[in-house]
């Protein structure tokens, strides 16, 4: 082997010990997160205690009446409709995932055009974060009337399920 080949191979280690130093402890800090987490988030229940008091029984609450027709979110009509409403060669299937109702779904769409705000930042701050679309809205864009772009894109949307439906 020659001088020229022993130093590479020595550098060659040198550097990675020390790249293996460097991160090490941000590898370890995020591993013992994890387990952390997932340590904190199990809990074994106790056991109840037995009751003698009589638990009434809740009277189940019936739904308020939709306002508008029942329209499925995967209807093609719907695609249709909202296609142009969202951005090119966006996915109307994936961008529909996770709606309680085609109304929702058409809201957020229109309100995303209106403000020019991403559709996928209010899609998660809508679903996965449990705020209103106005509060999605001011939160997205704190300059906008949150209120006005929330009411002008239900209305759009209600109006785009109303056409649908017919």
């Amino acid at each position: 082997m020659t001088m020229g080949k022993m130093t590479a191979l020595a550098l060659g280690l040198v550097g990675g010990f020390a790249l293996g130093v460097w991160t090490g402890p941000h590898v370890m800090q995020r591993a013992e997160r994890g387990a952390r987490a997932v340590h904190d988030t199990v809990t074994v229940p106790d056991t109840p205690a037995a009751t003698t008091t009589a638990v009434e029984p809740r009277t189940a609450r019936r739904a308020p009446a939709a306002r508008t027709a029942r329209v499925e979110i995967s209807a093609p009509a719907l695609h249709d409709r909202l296609k142009p409403v969202l951005n090119k060669g966006a996915n109307l299937t994936v961008a529909s995932e996770g709606f309680r109702s085609a109304e929702q779904f058409a809201a957020v769409a229109h309100a995303a055009r209106n403000t020019n705000v991403p559709f996928l930042l209010l899609k998660h701050r809508v679903l996965n974060e449990g705020k209103s679309l106005a509060q999605a809205i001011r939160e997205s864009k704190p300059d906008a009337d949150a209120a006005a772009a929330a009411k002008l894109a239900s209305t759009q949307a209600h109006e785009d399920i109303e056409s649908i439906a017919g």
